[in-house]
């Protein structure tokens, strides 16, 4: 019964090994046999193969064994050029003082020799044997994938041609380079028939093995183990058949050095991670119980529709009872001077103004009827002129999100004016214009503490609109709170829950107050005589 074997062009393998790549070792074995039977004397008892025809070697990481053709070719020192060259033909003159070289067969091209496999970057799309190569696969495979011989240039030296502007096959070739930290190895074998050893053509790939910076190992084939032995058919007039094994041979650790090598490794984690824990801290600075503190990185995007150039935002930061910031926490701030631009039908500044803002919300008695109220940012739009004189452009008021994430907002503006031209031509040639003495008077001033705010014959008029980007960031140990636990006590956040459903119904109160005035407001503009007859005849079509 014939002997199950694995062709050649088998899959490879990936390893990754943490220990030093120079441990590794590889016994290849090789022997020829026939895939078809031949007439040949009976062998006598006890006969064994010759010697070329079955071989085993153990080869270390990048460890050269020269071929036949080497050997030939590096005897001579007038074909040696380089100074690997003569560093093999050094090295091949002590192998012939000390009985010459042990292998035949098996031999191995390392990391610093001139050989590249070209048919393993020639990767085949399909499984025919007379598949044609592409254009761009034969390019591709003429490239050399390694730095060979190539040594850093001095400082102090010059190039003879910086550009060369008719490059020769040879010259695109050598210098098509891809740097990569990987190592390449090859255990070649020789299988050229009886006494016509050397010859190029009869050179085969048994195993590739590629050792990149991270201890990843890259054997193809993999190593036979427990599978069959690899097989290569040579497609001559008796079609020989090789089959060959492919075992590590690398020295096993032992369990005593196995786990002092896993203790150092978790004394050097552990070491660095306590390192890692000084550099950042063992944990995040937490508040107080009962405070929320509340994080905000904004940025003033933009401006636009507004009737003047060269635009600034002012803004300040109003904090309500119970609210603190910081002592180097800045409340304030102007923007740079922006011109605008024309971006459909409006004038747009766009200032990419950043601004943070940090505060805490603390109440110590939590059994307070009234809710707490949310930080409101106020800001003002002016321009400035070519006499460097400004104009107040419009006021705007931003309560900041009760809810964290990020948030864009436009905010309409307004400002007051005076009847009159003269208050126009005022503001265009003087450039002064009506200002509020306290601009928190955009919303109910915090000094107001009576019961209603009158604004009787106060005179506005719509301006553009600022844009704002929030990234609002919020904490407090209430977070960590079971939902039981913060059902049952009225806690920081329950409170801040309820403000903003509280401001969500004043915002729907406010619209319809808003829509009521409009209808109020139709309904005067319209002739009595019209309404008179609008509201007979819906009296007329209540009656049955």
């Amino acid at each position: 019964m014939a002997e199950p074997m694995w062709s050649a062009e088998a899959g490879g393998a990936v390893y990754r090994s943490r220990d030093p790549v120079r441990n590794l070792r590889l016994r290849p074995a090789g022997r020829r046999s026939r895939a078809l039977p031949v007439v040949t004397d009976p062998p006598t008892a006890g006969a064994r193969r010759p010697p070329d025809e079955e071989e085993e070697a153990e080869v270390g990481w990048q460890e050269k064994l020269f071929s036949q053709f080497e050997v030939d070719l590096y005897q001579n020192e007038s074909a040696c050029q380089t100074h690997l060259d003569r560093q093999y033909h050094e090295e091949i003159l002590k192998l012939e003082k000390a009985g010459g070289r042990k292998n035949y067969r098996i031999f191995t091209y390392t990391d610093h020799d001139r050989f590249t496999n070209l048919e393993e970057h020639c990767q085949k799309v399909t499984d025919s044997d007379h598949e044609v190569p592409s254009y761009l696969a034969e390019r591709m495979a003429n490239v050399r994938r390694r730095r060979q011989d190539r040594k850093p240039i001095e400082a102090n030296s010059l190039k003879s041609k910086i550009i060369t502007w008719e490059p020769s096959e040879e010259f695109i070739k050598n210098n098509h380079v891809i740097n990569t930290p990987v190592q390449t190895m090859y255990i070649m074998g020789d299988l050229g028939p009886y006494g016509k050893l050397g010859q190029r053509e009869y050179e085969h790939v048994l195993c590739t093995i590629k050792v990149d910076g991270n201890g990843v190992i890259t054997v193809k084939p993999d190593f036979t183990g427990t599978k069959r032995a690899y097989w290569i058919e040579l497609d001559r007039q008796k079609r020989e058949l090789w089959k060959y094994t492919i075992e590590n041979a690398s020295v096993q650790v032992q369990q005593e050095e196995e786990e002092r090598e896993q203790r150092v490794f978790r004394d050097l984690y552990s070491r660095h991670k306590e390192y890692l824990s000084g550099l950042v801290g063992s944990e995040f600075e937490m508040t107080l119980p009962g405070t929320l503190r509340l994080f905000v990185n904004g940025e003033v995007v933009s401006a636009q529709g507004y009737e003047y150039d060269n635009l600034y935002v002012h803004f300040f930061l109003e904090l309500p009872d119970h609210w603190s910031s910081p002592a180097f926490q800045q409340l304030s701030g102007v923007t740079q001077t922006c011109t605008t631009k024309t971006v459909g039908w409006d004038n747009v500044a766009y200032f990419c103004y950043p601004f943070t803002l940090e505060m805490f919300f603390s109440q110590e008695n939590e059994s307070e009827d009234c809710l707490p109220q949310w930080p409101v940012l106020y800001f003002e739009v002016l321009s400035l002129d070519f006499w460097q004189r400004y104009r107040v452009e419009g006021y705007g008021s931003l309560v900041l999100p009760a809810s964290p994430g990020l948030h864009i907002l436009t905010i309409p503006t307004w400002r007051p004016v005076e009847l009159g031209t003269v208050a126009e031509l005022r503001r265009f040639f003087i450039g002064g214009s009506p200002e509020l003495e306290d601009m928190t008077y955009v919303r109910i001033p915090a000094t107001f503490k009576g019961e209603r705010l009158s604004r009787f014959g106060f005179r506005t008029e719509t301006t553009g609109n600022v844009t704002f980007r929030l990234y609002c960031l919020q904490q407090s140990k209430a977070f960590l709170e079971t939902s039981a636990s913060r059902h049952r006590m009225q806690s920081v956040l329950d409170r801040l829950g309820g403000f903003s459903q509280q401001s969500s119904v004043y915002n729907v109160l406010e619209a319809f107050q808003r829509a009521r005035r409009r209808m109020q407001e139709a309904r005067e503009s319209l002739p009595q005589d019209l309404i008179s007859t609008s509201v007979s005849t819906v009296h007329q079509t209540q009656e049955p």
